[in-house]
């Protein structure tokens, strides 16, 4: 079989290493096209994924307009790929993978989140021959939309895919029993970004100043424009594949932005989320929340005292490992089912028993009415 993945950004690598790697150790043909953003290709480069590049994408501040102008000129590229590929089928999201399984008229499999993109949604759903998203998403997309149990970032953080590289204390340059916080600061230049502030410079500074008082603090900064050198913490420098074995050890993420919040979660660090002037409601956060692993914060006064307070606590990197080991083992392995779902060309009627249990058609009677 021959299998097209979209990856458009770090985060899309990730979902996908696993299911690629497994898919190619089974004697599949299998493509990633993406584009040159953040560090997509070299987290690619990193995990021997085999890509093409469509096109770029900055990190600065875009408009809708910039956003749909952009598009056109990827589309070009896409679609030469698309057609020289010829898949058997599609996995990715939004208008790219929508137009490559048109052109090439395979399924497409659309694996989504609670992300606020109306507009990603709204152009590729049409095209899906099936849509996975966790159960806890707040949307009715269709009678393709099928839910499983867990969280996208299941396809690498799950246990039976997930373990840490015991060397990152070494490779961070802290000591064993050394407090350190991961302090996220997005870019927002995402469509769904469009509009949404978070820290504000001065915020930065402060919750930085502060935070160093009771831990090393690095800083890993997506816009890669923050100035570092007159404050008390250091750049995340590792590479970005290290990026989930040092949250791993974390005794703290604080971000204002939404994956590594998730992800730090699922790995029983406990996670504040700055919502900014981010006013949607994310299923997944929420589950988070009543799980006891991540909490969200309006204002800034509130994240920074909240932050300051579990660095305090010795007792919470425990109390998290438990919640953890509890709340994870329930979920699903999210990386098995999307090797599954390839290789029955994206038809959930044609899974086997086992791993069609792990998957749910949406109850339209009772789903979230779509936002």
């Amino acid at each position: 079989m021959r299998i097209l993945v979209f990856a458009n950004t770090p985060a899309h690598v990730h979902l996908y290493r696993h299911a690629v790697d497994r898919l190619e150790s089974a004697g599949h043909d299998v493509l990633v096209l993406t584009r040159e953003y953040a560090c997509t290709t070299d987290l690619l480069d990193f995990f021997g994924m085999p890509y093409r590049v469509y096109g770029t994408h900055g990190t600065e501040s875009y408009s809708k307009l910039r956003f749909a102008r952009e598009l056109g000129g990827q589309f070009v590229t896409i679609a030469r790929e698309a057609v020289r590929f010829d898949p058997d089928v599609i996995f990715g999201r939004g208008p790219y993978a929508a137009y490559a399984g048109t052109l090439t008229r395979s399924p497409v499999v659309l694996v989504l989140d609670d992300e606020p993109g109306d507009f990603n949604h709204t152009v590729s759903r049409p095209f899906a021959e099936t849509i996975l998203s966790p159960a806890v998403t707040r949307r009715d997309l269709g009678e393709n939309h099928y839910t499983f149990t867990g969280f996208k970032e299941c396809a690498y953080l799950h246990p039976d895919v997930f373990s840490r590289d015991e060397n990152v204390r070494e490779f961070l340059g802290v000591g064993p029993d050394e407090p350190y916080v991961i302090a996220r600061f997005n870019a927002l230049d995402a469509l769904h970004d469009a509009d949404i502030e978070g820290f504000s410079p001065s915020q930065r500074r402060d919750l930085l100043e502060r935070l160093s008082e009771h831990a090393t603090v690095f800083v890993s900064d997506e816009g890669g424009r923050m100035e570092l050198r007159d404050l008390p913490a250091r750049p995340y420098d590792l590479h970005p594949a290290l990026i989930h074995d040092a949250m791993a050890e974390a005794s703290l993420l604080v971000a204002d932005t939404g994956t590594m919040a998730t992800e730090a979660a699922l790995l029983g660090t406990p996670a504040f989320r700055y919502r900014g002037t981010d006013t949607h409601e994310y299923g997944e956060f929420q589950e988070l929340e009543r799980a006891g692993l991540a909490e969200q914060f309006d204002e800034y006064i509130d994240v920074r005292e909240r932050s300051l307070e579990i660095l305090a606590d010795d007792d919470a990197p425990a109390r998290w490992q438990r919640r953890r080991q509890e709340y994870i083992a329930t979920l699903t392995n999210l990386a098995e089912l999307l090797v599954a779902v390839a290789e029955a060309r994206g038809s959930i009627d044609r899974l086997s028993p086992a791993i069609r249990q792990t998957v749910q058609p949406v109850q339209r009677e009772t789903a979230w009415p779509e936002q």
